[in-house]
């Protein structure tokens, strides 16, 4: 029965299906090999567990005994968690959008015995509708199409197939120069909502990786167009209902242009990336950076970007940080399929009933509370965004701003609490390596922007703890997807992102081991994920498996997460330059080179392959600070070259005793004066420095020479 299959499952998605009465199976070898005796086609169901719709269809469909007795009786029923498989989700994804022009969650395909896609779609209403058939009548005339006419089949099979090779090499080879990075920025600004902030229409996504790559362009070309599309991004986001303006972190998307109404899931990786993308545009405009005096944004909007990051990393602490280091995966959309966001939504009667007639006055004008709200389920329901400020809210009451300021802050406190005492939604605990290790690394960045050292503290706990659990402790066997999850799923996507996490943690703290680390990941890396014409697979080399699986991809996209190639890319630079070792400077270029050639069109949707190219193409920035562990001094500088912004930054903590391992543009300046710090940008290097504050204006001189 189902239970026997899915109860115990790792994954918290599968485990929630165990109930149903359909025969589900996990994926593997098993449900294929019975399709083939039993000549049955195969029902694969791709979800996750915070997905709103899939627990509609869920409800709908699968927990309908209907429903479960034709699955029973004509199919194979494959079910599988996107998160727990992305390698799986990433090429069903590709063969359902081949078929049928749409893609998404929840996942719905129909496959032969030998797990050839020949049929697909995203939601099925279980009744026909709006001119849509139900699952039922397209289970019944799949499975007639699957028996009586396999030539139609084989067909659709060999059309699909054709497609998914064409397009399974996400690059191509090609030379990347400065012009290819200015072209790519071109195209972004091509489809910048001009009028909501953002990129396209809707759905809107938040695309931070898009704002990362031109926050360098402007820092590099000194132009006020990319740091304008920048800031209005972030700024439209930070103020929309995508924002979780009670509860900190940032909802996966906005179905509307205006960023006001989201879908309710909150992701780690979302918000990992998010959280880098606030704190770096947080740090590029502070008083005395490099190229501050050259940005185009808002009033305010440093502290904006700094309010924004401490929030989604009190969430992070609140909802996902387990004690012992690791950030759970997941915070579900809802608490149920009839429910959409109520957790997070209020009526006006909601609001009245926690907060003081004043402070109604204020929440409901700057967060645009109204009888009329945004849900369509419930339109009483309001979307929590800011549409008006404090200064516009005083101008418009009579009140003072500090007034204002100061009720909407307490507001806020019990709106927080009131909404703490729902009915919350799940919250999905495992702790998958790729994921744990960008929101380690953002926290890094954002504990020295918002100057909250717990967080830093808590992110080297993690690292810890996923070298340790997941990775064997040194990292030179590989990682495995999840802490506790199976040895053989591996994918470059965490191999990567650990690989910068433990690069992250030794300029942090300065302690070789990290480096150790990161350098032995990126060698297995390297060996194991290498494609023979170049680039890295997203599984390793000597992999394989059950239908499309046979196929290994080399992902340039982002998609959403950032992809594993143009991550193991920027890894390789940082090597180089905190190394020195010449593997890592042949090895930066072939990567590159193996994905050149589309990097222009990719665009918007390959930001963190051009930020890889950046890398290789304009010179890094190096500080060196050398010093006694624990000297309040050097301590102050090495945070001041953390908190510096610029695009391609190492930085290096050397004690007195080990100048050897300082790199070799630096090493021919050191003396034996400590604390001081050393920076160098390219092979131009500036005189050292003693002081914290003069670390920004030394690499600013340097950076604008």
């Amino acid at each position: 029965m189902t239970a026997s299959r899915l109860a115990g499952a790792p994954s918290a998605y599968l485990r929630s299906a165990a109930h149903q009465p359909v025969e589900w199976f996990p994926w593997g070898p098993e449900p294929f090999a019975r399709a083939r005796a039993e000549r049955k086609p195969v029902l694969l169901d791709i979800g996750a567990v915070w997905c709103h719709w899939c627990h509609v269809m869920d409800a709908e469909s699968y927990e309908d005994p209907r429903v479960a007795d034709v699955l029973n009786r004509d199919w194979i029923c494959v079910k599988v968690d996107r998160d727990e498989r992305p390698d799986v989700d990433a090429r069903y994804q590709r063969a359902v959008q081949a078929v049928s022009g749409q893609g998404g969650w929840p996942l719905t395909a129909f496959l032969t015995p030998d797990g050839e896609p020949f049929y697909g779609g995203t939601y099925f209403p279980p009744e026909g509708a709006h001119g849509r058939p139900g699952f039922l009548t397209v289970l019944a005339e799949l499975h007639r199409l699957f028996h009586d006419q396999p030539e139609r089949v084989t067909g659709q099979v060999a059309e699909i197939t054709a497609q998914l090779t064409a397009a399974r090499d996400e690059g191509r080879r090609g030379a990347t120069t400065l012009d290819t990075l200015a072209r790519a920025a071109d195209r972004m600004a091509r489809v910048f909502d001009i009028r909501y902030g953002g990129f396209g229409v809707q759905p809107k996504f938040p695309h931070p990786g898009a704002c990362e790559f031109l926050l360098a362009r402007w820092f590099d070309t000194v132009e006020r167009w990319p740091a304008e599309i920048t800031h209005r991004t972030l700024c439209a986001m930070a103020t929309g209902g995508i924002h979780d303006q009670i509860g900190g972190g940032f909802h996966r998307y906005s179905v509307d242009a205006r960023w006001v109404v989201p879908h309710f899931e909150k992701m780690t990786c979302d918000n990992a990336e998010l959280l880098r993308a606030y704190a770096h545009a947080a740090a590029a405009l502070e008083v005395g950076g490099p190229r501050a005096g050259s940005a185009t944004a808002p009033p305010h909007a440093a502290g904006l970007y700094a309010r924004v990051a401490g929030g989604i990393a009190d969430w992070v602490l609140e909802v996902l940080a387990q004690p012992g280091g690791g950030y759970g995966a997941s915070q579900d959309a809802d608490v149920g399929p009839e429910d959409d966001g109520d957790y997070f939504t209020w009526t006006p009667a909601e609001v009245r009933a926690v907060v003081t007639d004043e402070e109604f006055r204020v929440v409901a004008r700057h967060y645009d509370v109204d009888e009329l709200g945004e849900m369509h389920h419930n339109p009483r329901k309001n979307v929590l965004w800011v549409r008006q400020s404090p200064t516009e809210i005083a101008e418009a009451t009579g009140l003072d701003v500090t007034a204002v300021e100061r009720l909407l802050e307490s507001a806020r406190a019990k709106l927080k609490a009131a909404r703490e005492r729902r009915p919350a939604p799940v919250v999905d605990t495992t702790l998958y390596v790729g994921w744990n290790a960008m929101m380690a690394s953002a926290l890094f960045d954002a504990a020295v922007v918002i100057e909250r050292p717990e967080l830093e503290r808590h992110a080297l706990q993690t690292l810890e703890r996923l070298f340790v659990e997941a990775a064997d402790g040194s990292g030179a066997r590989g990682v495995r997807h999840a802490v506790g999850g199976p040895h053989d799923i591996r994918l470059l996507e965490d191999h990567a992102q650990l690989s910068a996490a433990a690069l992250d943690a030794y300029e942090v703290t300065g302690e070789q081991r990290w480096i150790e680390r990161a350098r032995a990941l990126a060698e297995y890396t390297w060996s194991a994920f290498k494609a023979p014409g170049g680039g890295l697979f997203d599984t390793p080399a000597d992999g394989g498996g059950e239908g499309l699986m046979k196929e290994r991809l080399k992902p340039i996209h982002d998609a959403p997460t950032p992809s594993g190639n143009g991550v193991a890319a920027m890894v390789f630079a940082r090597l180089a330059e905190h190394t020195g070792e010449p593997t890592w400077r042949y090895r930066l270029p072939e990567l590159i080179e193996s994905f050149g050639g589309r990097l222009d069109e990719l665009s918007l949707h390959g930001a963190t392959a051009l930020r890889a190219a950046d890398w290789s193409l304009q010179p890094p920035a190096h500080v060196v600070t050398v010093g006694a562990p624990g000297d309040p001094v050097v301590e102050r500088l090495a945070l001041a070259a953390r908190r510096v912004y610029h695009p391609r930054k190492v930085v290096t903590r050397l004690v007195p005793g080990r100048l050897d391992l300082a790199p070799a543009a630096v090493r021919a300046m050191l003396d034996r004066r400590a604390p001081r710090a050393y920076i160098c940008v390219g092979t131009r290097c500036g005189p050292p420095v003693d002081r914290p504050e003069d670390v920004s204006a030394a690499l600013a001189e340097l950076a604008a020479a």
